[in-house]
């Protein structure tokens, strides 16, 4: 499909979703974006079928599951046919020595930048402040420009849709930060 994603499927955008999990996001984003294929990408297959059975009975019908890491994103997808791709709660490889395994980490970045849009968006949600600040000075460093920063983005009640990890932060509690950078 590489090349023929909004074609095959008569879509008018290409959203990526950087490990879906078990696919609240993805579903509910496509309910909201009939408009907009969405390619969920997971690692972790007994994951990505929980995401399959939520999509399947939800009736949505523009989400494909990709069993893949982000890795192989230039495999699936052709350079500029992505507008926009989002990166909710990655594992945040806590030790420096991990950092190149970041999704944001500039190896990642340099990927995005291939298969995005000119003006593509990079929507980036985390718990993890030492991620945030190390993704944040990544974005920069990497030529892409901050659209939204935020340490604190359900600040005042809920803001748009949740993945299952955000809903159990944010009901315990917790800031969640949020970016939005553009290539």
């Amino acid at each position: 499909m590489r090349g023929r994603w909004l074609e095959e499927f008569q879509y008018n955008e290409l959203h990526i979703e950087l490990g879906c999990g078990k696919g609240r996001f993805t579903v509910e984003t496509a309910g909201t974006n009939p408009g907009t294929l969405i390619l969920a990408m997971e690692k972790l297959a007994n994951v990505m079928v929980i995401a399959l059975e939520r999509a399947d009975f939800s009736g949505v019908d523009n989400v494909r599951f990709i069993h893949a890491f982000a890795d192989y994103l230039p495999e699936y997808v052709a350079p500029g046919e992505v507008s926009r791709i989002y990166i909710n709660f990655p594992d945040p490889w806590p030790s420096n020595g991990h950092a190149k395994r970041r999704l944001t980490h500039r190896r990642f970045l340099e990927i995005y930048k291939q298969i995005l849009t000119p003006g593509g968006e990079i929507h980036f949600k985390t718990d993890n402040l030492p991620l945030f600040e190390f993704s944040l000075n990544e974005f920069e460093q990497n030529g892409f420009t901050r659209l939204a920063v935020t340490r604190n983005l359900h600040e005042n009640g809920p803001l748009g849709v949740m993945t299952d990890y955000e809903l159990k932060f944010h009901n315990q509690g917790m800031s969640i930060c949020h970016a939005i950078y553009r290539t």
